[in-house]
């Protein structure tokens, strides 16, 4: 589900101007790598569950995440429309990414999960999660977020 093929030691052309983040959950069973600017668009959702988890996060698509290790060790939890995959290690329950309903194609990648080098600077964008439809309809960019 997560994996894609390793892409080598150089980076595919359309990485151009991107940075290889890592990262993963607390206790190291679950890694990945993520490549993203090194000025992260973080958005913090106020849904009932992004609220409750204090989940912030920046937006990429798919193929630009790979799992490193771990699949084993993720579980998912859904609700609502399940279309939302909030995926989180089984051993320490961090949560260091997940598929957005926004953005089934991509990833949502939690900033805060990823180890230190490598982020510039980030700015938040609230996300009113808590009236979906509404914000969906009126965000200018968010839906476009996991394209290519």
């Amino acid at each position: 589900m997560f994996l894609r093929p390793c892409s080598g030691r150089n980076p595919p052309s359309e990485y151009q101007g991107l940075v290889k983040h890592t990262g993963g959950c607390h206790c190291g069973a679950v890694r990945f790598e993520v490549w993203a600017s090194a000025d992260l668009h973080v958005f913090d959702c106020n849904c009932s569950i992004c609220k409750k988890k204090q989940n912030r996060h920046f937006i990429v698509p798919a193929s630009r995440f790979k799992l490193l290790k771990g699949a084993e060790s993720i579980t998912t939890y859904t609700f609502n429309t399940h279309k939302a995959q909030h995926t989180f290690c089984k051993r320490c329950g961090v949560q260091s990414f997940y598929t957005p309903r926004s953005n089934p194609g991509g990833f949502g990648i939690a900033p805060h999960c990823l180890d230190e080098g490598t982020v510039r600077s980030v700015v938040t964008e609230d996300f009113n999660g808590s009236e979906w439809e509404k914000a969906m309809k009126e965000h200018k960019t968010i839906k476009n977020m996991s394209k290519e």
